[in-house]
């Protein structure tokens, strides 16, 4: 039978991202927290966590974390017919990308959450790489661009994100003086939200050009956009966010003919309850996202 005290101990630890952080969570101390996964670790007969170079979850560990996201959806459930088992909220850890938070996730979830009396943990992640979250066993669900799930969950289409290269007109004037080109793009100023970015690439890619240029790192959808309307550069911004700029005319595309469609797909472990089945509905009948 699993000590599901250990258990709780992993998944703090791993969320926490240290053991002094998951001590004052769980209201003990870091040796106490220590002792519970070694403890874990002698009944596994194996390791659970790799404390260096940093500190991340073994093949073993990610298992069993994927079995406590389980085990919390499940036991929201029976609380509904023994209520003496419950406890004040449930939380949900999900993984997303900063593009939706900033748009269209709070709109189709707010009113479920307050619904549900559920509290989100939200791990931001771009949406090529999200899923990583997933397989690692650090989220319950996860939104991304890939459609093939991991072993042990589901694929629900819900949507896509037009993006398009935006910068000021001023920029355009400066750095596409002789229009769309190659030399142009190899020497423009690009903004890309982070080393996993790959918007900037695709997009690149698709116009034909082959090589490295100039960028910004801007690890925030918001800041990406104020960037790019202070002329510092051009980047893939979702249509739904810059539309203001758009009508206004503070920001255009450095190549009209260009967008980048982006397909989302929500990921969830199945046999995760009906909070999550019920969090999966009001997700699909979303209407904030092109389909």
């Amino acid at each position: 039978m699993i000590d599901y005290k250990l258990l709780e101990a992993l998944a703090t630890v791993v969320e926490c991202e240290g053991f002094e952080r998951a001590g004052a969570v769980l209201g003990i101390s870091q040796s106490a927290v220590s002792q519970r996964i070694k403890t874990l670790e002698v009944r596994l007969g194996q390791p659970v966590l790799v404390r260096s170079p940093a500190l991340k979850a073994t093949p073993a560990g990610q298992r069993l974390l994927n079995h406590v996201q389980q085990v919390q959806l499940l036991e929201r459930d029976l609380a509904t017919s023994l209520p003496a088992i419950s406890e004040p909220s449930t939380r949900l850890r999900i993984a997303l990308n900063a593009d939706s938070l900033a748009t269209w996730w709070a709109d189709a979830i707010g009113d479920f959450c307050s619904q549900e009396d559920l509290l989100l943990d939200l791990v931001i992640e771009d949406q090529d790489v999200g899923l990583r979250r997933m397989r690692e066993g650090d989220v319950a669900a996860c939104l991304c661009s890939t459609q093939q799930p991991v072993a042990g969950a589901r694929s629900v289409y819900l949507g896509s994100m037009t993006y398009r290269p935006l910068a000021t007109p001023d920029f355009i004037q400066r750095h596409f003086p002789d229009g769309f080109s190659p030399e142009a793009l190899a020497n423009a100023p690009m903004i890309v939200f982070g080393p996993n970015d790959q918007l900037q690439n695709r997009f690149l890619a698709q116009c034909g050009f082959q090589g490295s240029a100039p960028h910004h790192l801007c690890p925030s959808s918001e800041g990406f956009v104020k960037l790019a309307l202070a002329g510092m550069g051009y980047g893939m911004i979702p249509e739904i966010q810059a539309q203001q700029e758009l009508e206004a005319g503070t920001l255009v595309s450095v190549a009209p003919d260009q967008s980048l469609r982006v397909d989302l797909y929500w990921h969830f472990w199945r046999h995760s309850g009906g909070v999550m089945d019920r969090l999966t509905r009001t997700l699909t009948n979303t209407h904030s996202l092109n389909r």
